[in-house]
């Protein structure tokens, strides 16, 4: 195997110490996030100042520094985000930038970056045929998401053109639904995963029938440890990477080492065992290999299962009025230990001051912090970081290297986007389009839309398919390519022309088709002039705004488009889209979370859809959005599911919140 055929170990750093702790266990490259535009806002990230000399030492020791600016753009963004990558390209020079959106491409080029543009896994380019218009636009590689299994990765892998590679996820958390698909935390409180703000609701119990509450979208970490061998015959695939921006040194040391074992020995049966107990040891989440073998998938949702980081050293005693625990193994000043699981009220992490010995006792320090009841007895605590004497002196020997980079002098940019041109306001009168999954009784009007699917091509009648209009599904997985290209050819030979991509590599399919009208429907997630410019590139000739934009940006996108716009006006809108099933879940029956709010799933295709139990309901606000330019209203109509009551409410999603 040549050395251009092994794939980079990327490490992840959510602070200076963890990326110090990958550049000391070699790791081939490190990803990190800023202040802003990062997906993993909650990680500690860094300052320009502070990564360009980080980045510095890391080209000295021969480890790339690759920057994740993976948020979602939305209009007031835009100068600060191109201000902020000229001052990165300046300064820190980084190896490449990871990328959701499409304005990001369009400013990497605006602002002259020289480095490369990874297309992170949030874009959700998750089918074979997509990756051209991937390298079209200007993408060096991209990251395939964490659902596919080892086959359809070899068919990406296979389809990838001339200087575009792959990098997949090895080790670490897995979402339950997909990424760039997901609402949830968005439709329950304006803190969108999109914009690295999810507070994780698919991790909290809920409850299903007459069972007791479980976590049943709360999935176990992903390892693949000893099946990466089979990664190795696939050239493509050019990086390994670990998710954890938001882990300590200690996991990301251990998680590297143990990988570059699996990669470097994949004959050594030696090697292969102190790997995995290098993983045992590096204080994660319960792992399974998830999906990835198809022919022995395991399912990675186990809801009688505790899910939560770290390893278990005791439980929550009470003596008198103090709380204590008795530790399991000997802990170390500069541990981190957590009293409780994420999700519980008054969860705690805290440092230890001093070694505790095995059996000592561990005072629980009381905090004013801390909203709610005190923790009962018998709360679980677990290790979740450690600070061992050897790795603690590796990353002090390589702070003391620090001083050999000073801080680079601070310069401000002056960068100002070029805007793309705004497309004539169109004089003709607003359409009302109603989305449907087969066709309804009774008579529509208006226009009506269909999602592309063998029933709905089947029973519209031929001279009504060439009116409507035809959604792509969100999410087309590798083996439903040659699906979808057969109900297309389908559709146009029955009529059909105007057709509505959910992803922006979807375009793909309409290449050869030149009389196809495209519409960048809402799951393109565009947010920004520059997104639109990049879709109207692709062929779009209008886009229909997702409906998790507040008031203020609705509007702002309706200031000099460069494309007509839409707004989904009613209808269900999903929590989020996943793969993912707990054997539990019944599809179409009432789940309930821990704040009383009622939920559904619906089995579509290859893809489970969660749906609020209640609709969006723009009415409202109709007239406005028509006097703001606002041409295309879409109402999506779901059968209803018998056994889930009718909501006495409907939402408005985060028109009047902020979206952070």
């Amino acid at each position: 195997m040549s050395n251009k055929h092994i794939p980079e170990i990327m490490a992840p750093a959510g602070d200076a110490s963890s990326y110090l702790a990958a550049v000391a266990a070699g790791a081939d490259a490190v990803y990190v996030g800023l202040k802003h535009f990062s997906a993993r806002m909650q990680a500690n990230n860094f300052s320009i100042s502070e990564l360009a000399r980080l980045a510095s030492l890391g080209r000295d020791r021969g480890t790339k520094t690759y920057v994740a600016m993976n948020t979602l753009v939305k209009p007031g963004d835009v100068e600060s985000a191109g201000r902020l990558l000229d001052r990165l390209r300046a300064t820190v020079q980084p190896y490449a930038i990871i990328v959701q959106d499409l304005a990001m491409i369009e400013l990497a080029r605006q602002v002259g970056f020289q480095g490369e543009i990874h297309l992170s896994t949030l874009a959700n380019l998750s089918h074979p045929a997509g990756l051209a218009v991937a390298k079209k636009l200007g993408a060096n590689r991209v990251v395939v998401p964490r659902e596919l299994n080892l086959d359809e990765v070899k068919l990406m892998a296979d389809a990838c053109p001339k200087d575009l590679d792959l990098e997949i996820f090895v080790h670490g958390a897995l979402c339950h639904c997909v990424s760039g698909r997901c609402y949830w935390s968005s439709y329950l409180g304006g803190k969108s995963g999109l914009r690295g703000r999810c507070v994780q609701p698919c991790r909290r119990l809920y409850t299903t029938g007459k069972q007791d509450a479980q976590r049943l979208f709360s999935c176990n970490d992903l390892s693949l440890d000893v099946l990466t061998k089979p990664l190795l015959s696939m050239p493509r695939v050019t990086a390994w990477k670990i998710e954890g921006r938001k882990k300590g040194p200690h996991y990301v040391y251990y998680t590297v080492r143990a990988y570059q074992m699996l990669r470097d020995n994949p004959q050594d049966a030696q090697a292969k065992k102190t790997a995995l107990e290098l993983l045992d040891q590096a204080l994660g989440r319960p792992t399974s290999h998830s999906v990835f073998l198809p022919q022995r998938a395991f399912q990675p949702i186990q809801p009688g299962e505790e899910t939560s980081s770290g390893r278990l050293v005791g439980e929550v005693k009470r003596d008198q009025k103090k709380l204590y625990f008795q530790t399991r193994e000997p802990l170390l000043p500069g541990d981190l230990v957590r009293v409780g699981y994420e999700d519980q009220p008054g969860h705690r992490t805290i440092p230890i001051r001093r070694k505790v010995p095995k059996r000592g006792r561990m005072d629980i320090p009381f905090s004013r912090k801390i909203q709610g009841p005190p923790l009962p007895s018998g709360t679980k605590v677990f290790l979740v970081d450690r600070r061992e004497p050897e790795l603690v002196k590796l990353i002090k020997d390589l702070e003391k290297e620090l001083d050999f980079f000073p801080a680079p002098e601070a310069k401000e940019s002056t960068f100002t986007p070029t805007w793309p041109k705004t497309a004539p306001r169109a004089k003709i009168k607003p359409e009302n389009t109603t989305l449907f999954r087969t066709p309804p009784h009774g008579k529509i009007f208006g226009k009506t839309a269909f999602w592309l699917e063998r029933a709905a091509l089947s029973k519209v009648p031929r001279a009504s398919v060439s009116r409507s209009q035809w959604w792509l599904p969100p999410v087309v997985w590798p083996e439903e390519d040659k699906r979808i290209r057969s109900l297309l050819k389908e559709a146009v030979k029955k009529g059909a022309r105007e057709f509505v991509i959910n992803a922006p590599w979807q375009a793909a399919f309409f290449e050869d088709r030149k009389n196809a009208t495209l519409v960048a429907g809402p799951f393109c997630n565009a947010a920004n002039r520059l997104a639109l410019k990049l879709l109207k590139d692709l062929g779009c000739s209008s886009a229909i705004v997702s409906p998790e934009l507040p008031e203020e940006d609705v509007f702002a996108l309706a200031q000099n488009p460069p494309l007509p716009l839409g707004f989904v006006l009613k209808g269900l809108w999903p929590f989020g889209i996943a793969r993912f099933l707990s054997e539990t879940v019944r599809f179409d029956e009432p789940i309930k979370s821990p704040m009383h709010e009622t939920l559904f799933v619906r089995k579509y295709g290859g893809n489970n859809w969660i749906y609020p139990a209640w609709e969006l309901d723009f009415s409202s606000e109709y007239k406005k959005l028509e006097r703001a330019g606002y041409r295309n209203f879409i109402t999506i109509k779901e059968m209803w599911p018998k056994a889930v009551p009718r909501p006495k409410r409907t939402s408005v999603f985060n028109w009047k919140l902020q979206l952070l």
